[in-house]
């Protein structure tokens, strides 16, 4: 489901940033040594917001190069040490340090960023005051993890209409985001790289992913009777629990050692048996018989604890995919990220 990428919306700056992070640290150098110390810093900016490059990046910027790259995959690339592998190589130590200062900076001034350090209850209070719209463009901008929980505290009938105005959101400009992040933070008195975000189903999925089971279904509730074809893109793009059974067996055990062994048995409560013989598989032999053990032994639980550790297991799974240290399947189409 992935759009096609349009080559004129992409900034000159930015397929610069694709085309030599693609090319490598030695090639990137040579070209760094042809360009002047603005048009790096321009450069470099962009490279550390990319995270993987597709094969339909590299069409854009390069079709010389599309077959080495093709098949629906993303090339894993290490952009902080890249970056600073390669500026450090071209420019003396002076420059180099201005330039990584300078990004430094720019990363951190990401509209929103400060979110992570107010508490939540207090943000919700606040942002449920807004405008719908205003709260849609709040939470795309949000870590999908704050927005996730804010999302949570809504009444049933606005998280449907929010829902719905992420998926619907468009390009907002960087002024607009700037002004609502400058006032929301002046309100709350809290302690901010470009803004400019857009919302759409990708976001709204990220936070859907970190909601409770009671919010996922009043959204998708109110998606499906606004809109049925959006309500099966949004299922298409989730990642549930039981995905996890697409994943190769070195991401299930890397997943496993991040998930606390009650929670693991918690989540296998209402588990298929693919599931738990995935997860099983992956054990040692004395493990697996443990939680064996202990899920016979379980008594009745509350589903909403079952559906909390299931989701705990989720997050641990994003997280690694996150950081590059595992890739995960999404929905039926089992998309590699």
């Amino acid at each position: 489901m992935a759009d096609v990428l349009d080559p004129d919306g992409i900034p000159g700056a930015r397929k610069a940033a694709i085309f030599l992070m693609a090319m490598g640290e030695d090639y990137a150098t040579r070209a760094f040594e042809r360009m002047n110390e603005m048009e790096i810093s321009e450069v470099v900016f962009h490279m550390s917001s990319i995270e993987h490059i597709t094969p339909e990046m590299l069409r854009v910027v390069s079709l010389d190069f599309v077959d080495q790259f093709e098949g629906e995959s993303k090339m894993i690339v290490e952009s902080d040490s890249f970056i600073k592998n390669i500026v450090n190589k071209t420019l003396d130590g002076k420059e180099a340090s201005a330039i990584l200062e300078d990004l430094e900076k720019k990363k951190q001034d990401k509209p929103f960023i400060w979110s992570r350090n107010i508490n939540v209850g207090t943000l919700a209070g606040y942002v449920e005051g807004e405008h719908p719209q205003t709260i849609a463009m709040i939470l795309a901008h949000m870590p999908s993890e704050i927005s996730s929980e804010i999302l949570m505290s809504l009444s049933d009938e606005l998280k449907g209409d929010i829902a719905l105005r992420i998926a619907r959101l468009g390009q907002i400009s960087e002024d607009v985001v700037r002004d609502v992040d400058r006032a929301l933070k002046l309100e709350l008195s809290g302690a901010v790289g470009p803004g400019g975000k857009a919302g759409g189903l990708e976001v709204l999925v990220d936070i859907i992913n970190g909601v409770d089971k009671t919010t996922e279904d009043a959204v998708m509730e109110f998606v499906e009777e606004d809109n049925p074809e959006m309500a099966n893109d949004i299922r298409n793009l989730m990642f549930v629990f039981e995905d996890l059974t697409n994943i190769d067996d070195t991401a299930m055990r890397e997943i496993l050692k991040k998930v606390e062994g009650q929670q693991l048995t918690f989540a296998l409560k209402t588990a298929t048996d693919e599931m738990k013989e995935k997860i099983y598989s992956n054990l040692s032999q004395r493990a697996g018989e443990m939680l064996k053990d202990d899920l016979d032994a379980m008594g009745p639980v509350r589903l909403a604890e079952v559906e909390e550790s299931q989701q705990a297991v989720v997050r641990a799974a994003k997280e690694l995919e996150a950081d590059g240290t595992i890739t995960l399947g999404k929905g039926k189409d089992d998309v590699l990220v």
